[in-house]
Formats: C-alpha cells, sequence, structure tokens
C-alpha cells in the first residue's frame, strides 16, 4: 500500500511510519514541522514539508497517488484551543477539511483519523466510557476533533469515502516533546532528568487513561485493513492520576525535589478513561505495554535524547 501519514515528523505519527515500512508498506510523510522534528523522520519515507493549509497540497496528492491517509497533524494542545479557538479550528478543522477534499478527488481507498478519547466525551460519572457514551466536549480541541468525526459520516454518504477513526487514551512514549505544554509524562521526565522543579496543575488527582505509544501504533496497523466505517477507543480502561505518575517517576528516576502545586487548566477534563472492548472485538488489539513498564521504557529513551 501506498500510505500517506500526516504529522508524520511528530511523536505519535512518526512511530506510525516506522512500523507501517517495517511492514513493507510506501509510506509518505507531510508535515510543516512546525512541533514534528527532522530527526523523527524515517529515511525510507518521502518527506513532504507542507502545511494542511498549503494551496499547493493537492501537489503532494498529484505525485503521492496515495491508497491510505492515516491523519495525526493537528494542533494538539488542549490548553491552547481554549485561549485560541480560531486557530486550532484552522488547523483541525479547515485544514482537516481540505485533506478530504483531496482524498475524495485522489479516490483514496481509505482514511484513517487520529482522534481523542480523551477530550471528545467530557465529563462523566460512569467509567470506563464506551464508544456510545454521549459526547460533550470542553474544549474547542475536543469539538475540532469531534466536528472531523461528523464530517466523515458526511463524506461517507456523499462520496462513499472509506474510514476508521481511532479515538486515543492520553499517549505516551519514546518523541514525545517534554518542552510541549502537552503529554504529563514527557514534561516531568524532562524536569526530573534535569532536576528542576515541577507543577502540578490542580491537585494532581485528575485521572487519565495513558496508553503507551507502541499499543496505538498496533491499533493502527490493524486499522489499514480493519474497522471500515467505525470509531473505536484506544486506551487501557485504567484511569492513572497525575499525582501517581509523578510518585512512579520520582522512583524511577531517583528524583529529590517534592512537587509544586499551581491553579487547574481551563479545559480540561478532570477524569476520563476508555472502554476499549470494541477494537478488541473486532480488531483483535488490546494494550500490551503495562504503565509502569512504558514509564521505564520511556525514561531509558530520553536519556539519551536531545531536545
Amino acid at each position: 500500500m501506498k500510505i500517506l501519514v500526516t504529522g508524520g515528523a511528530g511523536f505519535i505519527g512518526s512511530n506510525i511510519v516506522d512500523r507501517y515500512l517495517e511492514l513493507g508498506h510506501d509510506v509518505s510523510i507531510l508535515d510543516n514541522l512546525s512541533t514534528g522534528k527532522k530527526d523523527n523522520i524515517n529515511p525510507k519515507a518521502k518527506f513532504y514539508q507542507v502545511d494542511l493549509l498549503d494551496p499547493n497540497l493537492h501537489q503532494v496528492f498529484d505525485e503521492g497517488k496515495f491508497d491510505i491517509v492515516s491523519h495525526h497533524a493537528a494542533q494538539i494542545d488542549v490548553r491552547k484551543s481554549v485561549e485560541d479557538p480560531a486557530y486550532d479550528a484552522n488547523i483541525n478543522i479547515v485544514g482537516g477539511l481540505k485533506l478530504l477534499q483531496e482524498c475524495v478527488k485522489h479516490n483514496i481507498k481509505k482514511f484513517i483519523f487520529a482522534s481523542t478519547g480523551g477530550a471528545i466525551y467530557g465529563e462523566k460519572n460512569k467509567f470506563p466510557v464506551n464508544e456510545q457514551g454521549v459526547m460533550e466536549p470542553l474544549s474547542s480541541y475536543g469539538v475540532a476533533k469531534r466536528s472531523i468525526e461528523l464530517y466523515l459520516g458526511v463524506y461517507k454518504e456523499v462520496y462513499g469515502l472509506r474510514f476508521t477513526v481511532l479515538r486515543y487514551g492520553n499517549v505516551f512514549g519514546p518523541r514525545q516533546n517534554p518542552k510541549g505544554e502537552a503529554g504529563v509524562n514527557a514534561i516531568f521526565i524532562g524536569k526530573m532528568l534535569n532536576n528542576e522543579p515541577i507543577i502540578i496543575n490542580g491537585d494532581g488527582n485528575q485521572e487519565r487513561d495513558y496508553v503507551y505509544v507502541g499499543d496505538v501504533v498496533a491499533a493502527n496497523a490493524l486499522a489499514i485493513d480493519k474497522g471500515l466505517w467505525e470509531a473505536y477507543n484506544v486506551g487501557t480502561g485504567i484511569g492513572i492520576s497525575v499525582n501517581q505518575i509523578f510518585t512512579d517517576l520520582k522512583g524511577i528516576i531517583g528524583y529529590k525535589l517534592a512537587p509544586n502545586y499551581g491553579p487547574a487548566k481551563k479545559g480540561e477534563i478532570y477524569k476520563i478513561y476508555l472502554d476499549a472492548g470494541k477494537i478488541k472485538q473486532d480488531l483483535g488489539w488490546k494494550p500490551a505495554m503495562p504503565f509502569k513498564d512504558g514509564l521505564q521504557k520511556t525514561v531509558e529513551w530520553y536519556k539519551s535524547a536531545t531536545f
């Protein structure tokens, strides 16, 4: 298969590119390098440094003649989306629509969409949350992801576009940027390795579903030819608090400082973890990496990484 991975120089996308290449696919990357890194680009993949909003986006499709598009390019910072919703919508909604238009024009066989299980459902009282849960996102980021899911339904009915939606929990692992605003594991690791003080936003008891990037990659490999016209949660079904992450990493790294606590951030869900029973049944996927083992692997990677 000829596969285009948008955001393929980023954290999740670059790991997926590597796996697709291992499986023998012909892979291309589209990334504007605003947050992606050249070091993440697999030399076996063809690279297009192009923005989703570039008026010449069609040239990439004209040349590439892709079978599948895996869409991982996005504005990923929930806090940024709350502060500047128009900026978020321009990238995550308008950019996504421009990509969908190219997929239709070039008869793409399948569109794999990286959505969010962490931000799309909103606050809930019953856990874990399955795909039938009412979607009430509290951030512009969640609204944008939900919007593209709704547009995919339109594109299915109007154009027959084939797709699979993967709603990720909080993905962590090697290549996540420790200097970004998203990704508490990476941020904590970066600061602990440099013996810098850590601020926990809120009381630290907020819980998320942390899924290792290798498990997310496995879901994307299965989605190439399975899960047609379905949306799937990709998570562990386990809620882990920020305080627990701090404690676990402190033990792994040998960090000596106590955390500082600051105000909670607007737009962030207090508690969410996901029921992944549907993807297990349909695709045969289940998380393989225990959380603490994933943390250990991630710490070891960061010890030799540069940012």
